[in-house]
């Protein structure tokens, strides 16, 4: 392995794959490697530690297949097989989730997909999320790739929770990080008027747990702000008033655009992020365009949370540990 001279965070070279970082506390464009073929162990690991260090990474030009796609992920950890998917995912990959799938789901309950969209964003901060931050063991990566894009429009961008916590001020670092929070499905929905179906959905189907408001990353050791705004209910133990100031302020900390990176995608883009240390914004700027977009998403199992106080999250209502 060798580094460019300069700072000590520069462009990394790995048997030919360079590693260049995409902006100051975020994300890293990775050149020179196949993923498609057969990575020895020593690319693999220089791919896991940009990771760790970069919490997201993309890769350009790659012509990975579903097969191709679930294989690299296997190398890094265990894929997520989702109980339910929708009819654009592939049959015959259980792995792999086609975030097309998503433009089916306001049907479901009686609404156009763009009123899906306005009902779960309906606030600036309600669409940063990780991915399924509502279970007990949320996946600890996520590899996202792109088939169709549009021309313009559909970036997506991510934020760096341990930057987040490191540039809070000490006394509210210690105040953090005693606390815990519930993270429950739908809290970011907005109802609609008088009956609304996927209410009643979110009732039959709760999904809930108490997370640590800073997690210890398991694998680096760093603090992170683990908040989002899709999943967040109520810091627990405090009011509802308190816990709204209080949760304002920290989402607010968490997506200050120096802790961000935007990706522009292109077919055959892949990004590769630590779902432990980010929170990212899905776009909202091309629904209104009518250009396809269709990406495939395969996640790796994840851990249980671990706060500064050592003591692990906790289940409330519709999960369990490895279970989807």
């Amino acid at each position: 392995m060798t580094r460019d001279s300069g700072t000590t965070d520069e462009a990394v070279r790995v048997d030919g794959m360079e590693v260049k970082p995409a902006a100051g506390h975020i994300g890293a464009e990775i050149t020179g490697v196949d993923l498609a073929g057969e990575l020895d162990d020593a690319v693999v690991a220089a791919i896991r530690a940009a990771v760790l260090r970069w919490k997201v990474v993309f890769f350009r030009d790659q012509r990975l297949d579903h097969a191709g796609h679930v294989a690299f992920a296997r190398r890094f950890g265990e894929p997520v097989v989702l109980g339910r998917r929708g009819s654009a995912s592939p049959a015959g990959f259980p792995e792999v989730e086609t975030t097309a799938d998503r433009l089916e789901l306001g049907g479901r309950f009686g609404m156009e997909h763009e009123e899906w969209l306005e009902r779960r964003r309906h606030t600036l901060l309600r669409g940063w999320h990780c991915d399924h931050g509502a279970r007990i063991d949320p996946p600890a990566a996520t590899i996202l790739r792109a088939e169709t894009v549009p021309p313009y429009g559909g970036d997506t961008t991510w934020s760096n929770l341990a930057a987040a916590y490191a540039g809070l001020s000490q006394p509210v670092r210690e105040f953090v990080d005693g606390l815990r929070a519930e993270h429950r499905l739908g809290v970011g929905y907005q109802p609609r008027p008088g009956d609304d179906v996927y209410v009643r959905h979110l009732l039959d189907h709760q999904v809930a747990s108490v997370h640590p408001l800073v997690r210890v990353h398991p694998e680096t050791g760093e603090r992170v702000l683990f908040v989002n705004g899709y999943y967040l209910e109520q810091i627990t133990d405090i009011s509802r008033a308190e816990s709204a100031a209080i949760l304002e302020l920290l989402l607010a900390q968490a997506t200050r655009p120096e802790y961000t990176v935007r990706f522009r995608w292109e077919p055959g883009s892949v990004a590769f992020w630590d779902n432990r240390a980010t929170i990212h914004l899905a776009p909202s700027d091309n629904a209104h365009l009518g250009f396809p977009r269709t990406m495939h998403r395969v996640m790796l199992t994840g851990d249980i949370p671990v706060g500064v106080d050592g003591k692990q999250s906790e289940p409330i209502v519709g999960t369990e540990p490895g279970r989807w």
